[in-house]
């Protein structure tokens, strides 16, 4: 049986009792900091500092750090989702959604946000191998971005904007591995010149 040395219980809250603070904010705090330093040089005290609670109070919302981890985690993918998707919805046709989509990821690869990272992909450098769930939610996550980019390689086969001859599940695998690599190249503070990066990705779709 695998182990599991992250592993925590799940998210406990005292029954009937009001929330003294707002769980969206202080989950967008605590996913900067994961961001920034990753999971294992993140402290408790980091965390408290970050979403302005009392350690108290985190305990109280969460069982642990890894608890906290968890919940900022699909915060972080929920919101990246909902970006990701009104960025393809402003496109006229299929072509234009992806062309929107991978423009989104070099977008939130530069300057400041860039140097943050993406929680998954550093969650798939440091954790996948070391925590089973995260691991999973990992892989989850990957597979629906991936799936996303198919559909819309295939709206555009649909409406004549992309060639038939796209392989779109294999072209969607290799935009995959572009945008998380912009992520990667981002968190190194390279710099990434939007149309350029995109009019080369673009290429696949010839």
């Amino acid at each position: 049986m695998q182990k599991n040395p992250l592993r925590s219980q799940p998210v406990l809250r005292a029954p009937g009792r009001p929330r003294e603070f707002d769980m969206d904010t202080a989950l967008d705090r605590a996913v900067r900091v994961f961001r920034e330093r990753g999971y294992h040089a993140t402290s408790i005290g980091d965390l408290t500092a970050a979403m302005r609670l009392a350690t108290g109070s985190v305990y109280k919302a969460f069982r642990d750090k890894r608890a906290v981890f968890l919940a900022a985690f699909e915060r972080y993918t929920a919101r990246r989702q909902e970006q990701t998707r009104s960025a393809a919805a402003e496109g006229n046709n299929g072509r234009e959604r992806v062309r929107n989509v991978l423009r989104s990821y070099v977008e939130h690869s530069r300057g400041s946000e860039g140097r943050r990272g993406c929680l998954v992909v550093g969650s798939a450098i440091e954790l996948s191998a070391l925590d089973s769930e995260i691991g999973a939610r990992v892989i989850a996550q990957l597979r629906s971005n991936e799936n996303f980019i198919a559909s819309l390689i295939r709206e555009g086969q649909a409406d004549g904007s992309i060639p038939g001859s796209v392989a779109a599940d294999d072209t969607a695998r290799l935009m995959i591995c572009i945008t998380q690599g912009l992520r990667v190249v981002g968190k190194a503070r390279l710099p990434l010149e939007a149309d350029r990066l995109v009019a080369v990705a673009m290429k696949l779709l010839a």
